[in-house]
């Protein structure tokens, strides 16, 4: 077993352990009605995506996102939360240290808390459980989202019991088959799809692509075929999911809940690399963090 499909697969224990220390880092989420900014690199830009969206439509306040190298410009915030696993990322610290940002109270989230330098944090949330080996992010982006739906209020009981089920049961699908891989979402599911989009390419060297459910069929979908695999993360209509099956592509519902459809996302990546004869413990050209000596 790779060392990726192990801390997969270890998310069941990670997602509760989230639930246990859930007061302990109640910090990745400001003040209700704090003016708030979340950023960072790659996975953790688009976590940041989805975490937006959840905490403004729970009515906590003004929430924006961002990459880490493209700030917002000519705006201000009461908080700004960092996603950075590895406490590293160049760019996710230039923006933490920066003229636009410093005003703000600044909280970072990550999994190896002792490497963090001191100037670029007024809060450190510690994930150090849900840290993992793997280049590839799986169960510290995914533990993350689930703390911060329990943190909104949300009974997660039976996306516990649905996830426990997921990873017990086999794909149901041969990911050889195809060549083409859509991902699709809808609100903070948006990110979501973002994220397995990158998975793939990530640990599968796949063309996959990711957009809004509804805007697929304004211009992507002319990309579709019969070796084309859709997965949504959030549930499709049925006029949509017609729309694509009469294009010749295939639809897959890989589970209910968002956050369980990554899960599975995750490992429909893995199960292609491995087909392939890929190593997704070895992504090509990639490492667990990108530090950038000149910055």
């Amino acid at each position: 077993m790779s060392t990726t499909t192990a801390e997969i697969q270890s998310q069941s224990q990670t997602w509760r352990e989230a639930l246990a220390k859930a007061e302990s880092c109640a910090g990745v989420l400001p003040p209700r009605g704090a003016r708030t900014l979340y950023l960072g690199c790659g996975t953790s830009a688009f976590v940041a995506h989805a975490i937006a969206n959840l905490r403004e439509a729970a009515g906590h306040g003004h929430t924006d996102w961002a990459f880490a190298s493209e700030l917002p410009q000519g705006r201000t915030y009461d908080h700004v939360v960092a996603i950075t696993r590895s406490g590293t990322t160049t760019e996710v610290l230039a923006a933490l240290r920066s003229e636009e940002l410093r005003s703000a109270h600044r909280t970072v989230i990550t999994g190896v808390t002792h490497v963090l330098p001191a100037d670029v944090a007024d809060t450190v949330v510690d994930l150090e459980f849900a840290d993992e080996s793997s280049v590839v992010q799986t169960r510290f982006p995914t533990t993350l989202l689930f703390l911060v739906r329990h943190l909104l209020g949300e009974d997660l009981g039976p996306v516990l019991s649905e996830l426990d089920a997921a990873l017990n049961a086999p794909l149901g699908l041969e990911p050889g088959d195809f060549d083409h891989y859509v991902y699709l979402g809808r609100g903070w599911a948006l990110g979501l799809a973002d994220e397995a989009a990158l998975k793939m390419r990530e640990a599968a060297q796949a063309w996959s692509e990711s957009f809004p459910a509804l805007d697929y069929r304004h211009g992507p979908i002319a990309a579709a075929s019969a070796r084309t695999l859709v997965a949504p993360l959030c549930r499709l209509d049925a006029s949509l999911i017609g729309d694509i099956e009469a294009v010749g592509a295939t639809v897959v519902d890989l589970a209910d809940d968002p956050l369980v459809r990554l899960v599975q996302c995750q490992r429909l990546a893995v199960a292609l690399a491995q087909s392939r004869g890929l190593d997704p413990d070895l992504p090509r050209h990639l490492t667990r963090s990108v530090v950038l000596e000149d910055a």
